[in-house]
């Protein structure tokens, strides 16, 4: 029988990230497969006499966590994870998520990597803030690279809020987009597992710009067309993905990239669509190890 191990991160624990492990649990065991699930805090992975050990008794894992060290560490012992370790990485950061994907053809809004602050006592420049508004125009977005569920992500609609948010920010890796008026409260979450689009749903929010379910959204199943799935299929490709949500905006002239998420809760998308994700990702992780 093969064996299987979920990993969830050390001090992070919600109902979405319980229900997603109990759910590919369930569907691994219909396949055979015995699974356990863990929090990463029992140190998966060590480093011993220059050699990299890894936890012993498992054919794979499903790396519910984003801490890159614990990624590369246990495909450095040899464990096959789903995603895998730069996979993961390239998501985690959104700044690198665009820089990996520039030049490939695919759709996004006009982004510019914010600059990097070393130091809490500098001073922030004003005219960064002049050359980022007549790059982008108002309103724009200003993203953390590092967040999910629509948390860390702001909307500048002046020159003094805008400011206000790059001081803020300033110590902290982020990127700043072009709003895309179109798809404003709503977007479209697509689902793909083994280059394939198993799922989509529209989102849709009530009253704030973000659309997320955890923010209050409320999602309805999408009928992908073939735009659609040929953005998403050639994102989750390029960036080497078993698993992702792939948010997609609503632009003016067709679908626009808006977020590659290499851990995406299915909860909403199976309530909204009746689709097995669960089932879907089991069987791709089956064929995969076999």
């Amino acid at each position: 029988m093969k064996r299987g191990l979920i990993l969830n991160n050390a001090y992070y624990e919600t109902p979405a990230t319980l229900y997603q492990s109990e759910r590919l649990k369930e569907e691994l065991l219909k396949l055979g497969v015995k699974t356990d699930v863990k929090k990463n805090d029992f140190f998966a992975a060590e480093i011993e006499n220059g050699a990299v050990k890894g936890v012993n008794g498992y054919d794979f894992c499903i790396f519910l966590d984003k801490d890159k060290y614990a990624a590369r560490a246990l495909e450095s012992a040899g464990l096959r994870l789903f995603n895998r370790r730069e996979a993961i990485e390239l998501c985690d950061d959104k700044a690198l998520t665009f820089l990996a994907l520039a030049g490939s053809g695919i759709p996004a809004p006009k982004t510019l990597p914010g600059l990097l602050c070393y130091s809490p006592e500098a001073e922030f420049q004003t005219k960064t803030a002049e050359y980022i508004a007549k790059t982008l125009g108002f309103p724009l977005i200003v993203k953390e690279s590092y967040g999910s569920l629509g948390k860390f992500v702001y909307k500048a609609d002046d020159m003094p809020s805008l400011i206000k948010i790059c001081k803020e920010l300033k110590c902290r890796p982020h990127l700043f987009q072009k709003f895309v008026s179109e798809s404003a409260g709503k977007d479209i979450r697509a689902i793909v597992i083994g280059g394939k689009t198993v799922a989509a749903m529209k989102r849709t929010s009530n009253g704030d710009f973000r659309s997320n379910i955890g923010l209050g959204g409320k999602g309805e199943p999408y009928n992908a067309d073939g735009e659609l799935t040929a953005l998403c299929e050639k994102t989750a490709a390029l960036l080497n993905l078993d698993y992702c949500g792939i948010d997609v905006l609503f632009g003016k002239d067709g679908y626009l990239l808006c977020e590659v998420n290499s851990n995406a809760f299915f909860g909403g998308i199976e309530s909204a669509t009746g689709v097995n994700v669960a089932k879907a990702y089991a069987e791709h992780i089956l064929k995969s190890i076999n």
